[in-house]
């Protein structure tokens, strides 16, 4: 189905920048990747996870991949290790981890 705004096809749109949108390559182990609606209706909350590996072994619908993940936390830690089945049009990688941790220095400084 055609883009209204760029008239491309869909397997055209997606651009798979570090600095986000969407990813059309292979996931590989160490990317951060935010996971929405666009990636899969079961997201109605948007998590972030970081990627352990894409389960390339599996046959699945055109566009769609399952990756095996860690779902991080508000402040970047791993919380629990998932199974996730995602569309890679509706993948959004990011450019580094989340945090709410001070940094190093700070908490130095607080001693």
């Amino acid at each position: 189905m055609p883009n209204k705004r760029t008239n491309q096809p869909a397997a055209r749109r997606g651009g798979g920048h570090a600095s986000g949108g969407a990813t059309t390559g292979t996931m590989t182990a160490g990317d951060l990747v935010r996971l929405s609606r666009a990636a899969s209706p079961q997201f109605v909350t948007p998590i972030t996870v970081r990627v352990i590996r894409e389960l390339t072994d599996r046959h699945t619908y055109h566009g769609w991949t399952w990756i095996e993940a860690y779902e991080l936390g508000p402040d970047g830690t791993a919380r629990a290790k998932r199974e996730l089945f995602v569309l890679r049009e509706g993948v959004d990688r990011l450019a580094c981890a989340p945090t709410n941790q001070p940094s190093r220095h700070e908490a130095r400084a607080g001693r």
